[in-house]
This record gives C-alpha cells, structure tokens and sequence, in this order.
C-alpha cells in the first residue's frame, strides 16, 4: 500500500483538512494517475453534509484529469506520460447485460463508485481524488484528448456525461427543440453540447438575472419560470427538457411545455419525483431518469467535446482553497464549476 497527500472529511459535521490518502498497491491491469485536476461537484458537497460517522475518512473527488505515473503489466491502452480522464465509476461487475452493453454506471450488481465505493477485490473502501495520485483499473480511464485543456474537460467526467447521455439517447440534433432547466455545472454543458448537436436550446430560470448568462453561452432564449404567462407561451414548445435543478421540485410545469411524445428527463436525484398525472397524459409524454454514463458513451463525449471544442467553463483553484470551493458551492457563488489544482 501506498499513500497520496489528499485531502479528507475525519468527523462529521467538520471540514475538509490534509490526509494521507491510502492507495493499494497496483495490480497488473492497473494506471497509478498523477491527479492534476479534479472538479467540485454538487455530489460532493452532498457527501460531505451528510456524512456519519461509518463515512468516514472521507476524501470526495469523481471528476478528475491526470497524467499516468505507471501501468501494471496487463495494460495495453496507457504508457507512462500520457494523460488521462477518470468519472465517478472506477469498476464494475463486467458480466451483467448493462457491463456488456458498455453501460456500466447501470451495472445490475451496482458499480464501483470513484469514493465511497467497495472495492471488489479486497473490500477496502475508495477514495477519491481530492488527490495527489489515484490508482484506476484500465477499463475505466479515458486517454484525454490533446486539443482539451485538463482543467476545463475534468468536469466532462461527470456533469459532461451525465447531459451528454440523455442528449445522445433521446437523439438530438438539428430540428430538436431543446430546453435545460437550471444553469449550473450541468445545465451549462447541456448548453452547450446541445448548440453542438445542432439544437435550438432555451433555458428555463426561476432567476431572470441570468439570462444574459444564458445567452452568452450559446442558448436561443430564456424563460423565467416562474412567471407562469411565460410558461403558457412555450406550452408544447419542446421535445426534451433536459432537468438538471438538484434540489425537489414540481416537474408538472417542465411537463405541459413539452409537445406530443415529449421527454422530461430528470437528473438531479431528490428523494421523489412529484409530477401532475394530466400533464403526461394530455400529451403521451414520458417522464425518466439518468445518471452518469458507461464507457461508451464516455469515450463518445470526449471525442465530440475535442472536435467541436466544448468543455466546462471553470474556477481553478488550488486544492489548498478546497473549503471555500465548498462554501463558495453551497452560496451558489460559482459560474460554473469549480476545479481544484492538486499540483497547486
């Protein structure tokens, strides 16, 4: 066992301080990664709010970028010195029909998760990325493209996948009508990569003050809503509204400015959904779920951000200043994500 120089939740309800971070030893079809940057995520915070006791040590940090210090003897995709990406999936049971679909964040034994997770050779918990090194098997690192920068693509690894899924399952390119509730870490890339797929993108805002954000970042138009004459004038305006607000909330509104056979896709995770029943019937529309991405279309989305040129727009700060990224997080006082420079 090794250790990286890290940074961890030791008692609930503290803050984030220095700790050395146990890796295991490398196995042969192992990358041990020399962490360069690793996004903050709204998961993360989460995490660490809510963390007991069994938690903890905690060291938080699913999307990350890196270089590659050394590879185990099975390894065929790496070598020594090139970079590489990692999301909040670290392994899997490789067997189930989602495994070899390559879908493996819906993996039918549940995935390895980045931190917080088992690992399913020896039991030992994981640990995140707000690190120096991370050890990762083959299978689920990523070679980062050269035309993306490393700070700006670590958030692609979660926030990225996570809208780049329901973007490519529900089909959308030119002629979709697409609308991204929320303007965040995900709702920010939804943007984006919905404008690189060909869409015409509108984002829905409770705030009108960021509508000039929007605009900015490629979107047609904004609708404010909580102004209920504006969501009456998008009634059946949208094929797939693309929901990406964290905390609970009524979904019937989202619902009514989809068209017939419109998707809502939900992806924050509240403990329920609340949705009124007619606003789905009246309309054959279809409320789901999604989380994360598999390998395939992980890799997918590196490919399209390196052609197009789309990646995160972020805050770098050095690991040291990780409590006030977190604090800075709960305020809502980031545009749009905060990325952490573990070489800082």
């Amino acid at each position: 066992m090794t250790h990286a120089t890290g940074w961890a939740l030791l008692e609930a309800g503290g803050r984030l301080q220095p700790w050395d971070v146990p890796r295991r030893d490398p196995r042969p079809d192992d990358l041990v990664v020399r962490v360069t940057h690793c996004g903050v995520c709204h998961t993360d915070l989460h995490a660490v709010e809510g963390a007991g006791s069994g938690d903890l040590p905690l060291v938080p940090g699913h999307e990350f970028t890196g270089v590659v210090e050394a590879v185990g003897a099975e390894v065929t995709r790496f070598a020594v010195g090139d970079r590489v990406a990692v999301g909040n999936i670290v392994d899997s049971c490789g067997a189930c029909a989602s495994c070899l679909a390559q879908e493996e964040s819906y993996c039918l034994e549940y995935p390895t998760l980045t931190y917080g997770g088992r690992d399913r050779v020896d039991g030992t918990r994981t640990h995140g990325a707000y690190a120096s090194t991370y050890v990762v098997r083959e299978a689920f690192a990523y070679a980062l493209p050269d035309g993306l920068d490393a700070a700006a693509a670590a958030p692609l690894m979660c926030a990225g996948v996570t809208v780049w899924q329901p973007l490519r399952r529900y089909g959308v390119g030119p002629g979709t009508r697409l609308g991204v509730v929320g303007l965040g870490g995900l709702g920010h890339l939804a943007v984006k990569l919905g404008k690189a797929l060909g869409a015409s993108v509108a984002v829905f805002t409770t705030s009108p003050a960021k509508a000039a954000d929007a605009l900015a970042l490629g979107a047609d138009e904004v609708v404010v809503s909580t102004d209920p004459d504006d969501m009456a004038r998008h009634a059946r305006a949208f094929d797939l509204v693309l929901d990406t607000a964290s905390g609970k909330h009524d979904l019937t509104p989202y619902a009514e400015v989809l068209d017939m056979d419109g998707t809502l896709c939900v992806l924050g995770i509240p403990d329920t959904y609340e949705v009124g029943a007619l606003s789905l019937l009246l309309g054959r529309r279809r409320l789901t779920a999604s989380g994360s991405a598999g390998s395939r279309d992980t890799a997918d989305l590196l490919a399209f951000c390196a052609e197009h040129g789309v990646a995160a727009d972020v805050e770098v700060l050095p690991a040291a200043r990780v409590q006030e990224a977190f604090d800075r997080l709960a305020a809502g006082d980031v545009r749009w994500r905060f990325v952490l420079d573990l070489q800082a």
